[in-house]
């Protein structure tokens, strides 16, 4: 009988124990899924080639550090630009751009605002036309912020959605996230260290702010807060296919539901049901039928504000 109870107190130890570990891992999973497609700074040293690099040169340029042309290429002048850097902000003058000089990087510029919102309904409009932020309070202005936004691959999703999420980064990312309920991918509003990329299509779709201008709006947003984010959705004009997943997506599956050829929940996966409507709209219209959307595509739908 003792054994017994001995096996049966060991089988619940055994039980609570994989619960707890199921627990955490559901809750790490839930932590780390929380973060955008957006690739964290890492050290650059000398060697480093790409665009960052140029748009670094460009930004040291500006400072009075560097006085060459970008070249993309993190050569000697580029490290003696750097150590400029360093000892301007007193900070370890070692010629490599390592997480102490992001951060300094990242909380150079800000927009000023000296006041915080007055009480009444405050909602957030993202313009992806002229890179705002904007604060409303009561349909009033009341704060505006520079942004930058996602690249025409990887646009900005347009739409009314919510803040539904907080929390506080570290290294690569800013300072600050606000997660949007995006239901076709992980976006957010975030903090940058690179503070040339504001005013610039330059992210993964998320949009980021100068770390001072998200940590200000950060106190200000609830989780809940309505974001508006408004522009054109096929800004990219990029061709749609299966597997694609985007604000355009769902504005395509919103048209093709106009039309009586889609009638399933508009949730930006270009899926099979999706890939099946377009085909019905090619045949009704002569299209060569290949489940895709194209130039033609876009024409015939209406689905460009512009041309």
């Amino acid at each position: 009988m003792a054994v017994m109870k001995l096996i049966t107190r060991e089988k619940l130890r055994f039980i609570f124990v994989i619960i707890v570990l199921s627990l955490e891992l559901i809750l790490s999973c839930r932590a780390a899924s929380d973060r955008c497609a957006c690739s964290p700074e890492i050290e650059i040293t000398l060697g480093a080639s790409g665009e960052d690099i140029r748009e670094l040169q460009r930004f040291l340029k500006g400072e009075n550090l560097f006085f060459q042309e970008p070249t993309g290429i993190f050569d000697l002048p580029t490290m003696e630009a750097v150590k400029g850097f360093q000892k301007r902000n007193s900070l370890s003058v070692t010629g490599k751009v390592d997480l102490s000089t992001w951060r300094v990087l990242g909380q150079l510029m800000a927009t000023t605002v000296s006041t915080t919102p007055p009480p009444g309904d405050l909602r957030v409009i993202i313009d992806t036309d002229y890179l705002t932020l904007t604060v409303l309070v009561d349909k009033q202005p009341f704060a505006s912020f520079p942004v930058a936004i996602g690249k025409r691959e990887t646009p900005t999703p347009v739409g009314d959605w919510k803040f539904s999420s907080k929390g506080q980064w570290s290294g690569g990312f800013g300072t600050r996230w606000l997660g949007l309920n995006v239901p076709f991918g992980i976006y957010g509003v975030h903090g940058t260290n690179k503070p040339w990329s504001i005013g610039r299509l330059e992210s993964h779709g998320c949009i980021r702010m100068f770390n001072r201008d998200v940590e200000q709006l950060y106190r200000w947003v609830k989780v809940g807060t309505s974001v508006h984010i408004i522009g054109d959705p096929f800004m990219g004009r990029r061709r749609l296919v299966r597997g694609e997943k985007g604000s355009d997506i769902m504005f395509l599956q919103k048209r093709l539901k106009q039309l009586g050829l889609y009638d399933q929940n508009a949730d930006g996966v270009f899926g099979y049901t999706t890939e099946q409507a377009v085909k019905k709209f090619q045949v009704q219209n002569s299209l060569s039928v290949t489940g895709q959307v194209g130039w033609k595509e876009y024409v015939i739908m209406g689905l460009l504000s512009e041309e």
